[in-house]
């Protein structure tokens, strides 16, 4: 089993609509953003049925890699909050196929609505 490396660090929240013309060619027409976070490139975007993160890449940023985690495909997550000397929060998904995806956010950052979302889609 393959186990993906997002690279995606430093994930703080934004509003649903920062930097939604990246990925909302993706979205179904049905499909709801719940909440957004972005780092200084890359992108974490949970909707009402799916994880989308966009992974910024090259020095112009013009190429992109989206990976999609239909929430059917997460078995799993745990979540590691932020400490003294351990500055960021981490979220570990663990999806068929794949493997352990992980996202890192920056201290202080509140992930409960993803926790409480991920518990509703997935127990």
């Amino acid at each position: 089993m393959e186990e993906l490396q997002t690279n995606i660090v430093a994930l703080s929240k934004v509003d649903i609509n920062d930097g939604k013309e990246l990925y909302e060619f993706l979205l179904l027409d049905n499909e709801e953003v719940l909440v957004s976070y972005k780092s200084l490139r890359d992108r974490l975007i949970m909707t009402d049925k799916r994880f989308i993160a966009i992974n910024v890449q090259g020095v112009t940023g013009k190429k992109k890699e989206f990976l999609n985690i239909p929430f059917s495909k997460i078995s799993m997550f745990s979540c590691e909050s932020a400490g003294t000397f351990d500055l960021d929060a981490e979220l570990k998904l663990w999806c068929s196929g794949v493997g352990k995806v992980e996202f890192e956010f920056v201290k202080g950052t509140n992930i409960k609505m993803i926790l409480k979302i991920l518990s509703e889609r997935i127990c």
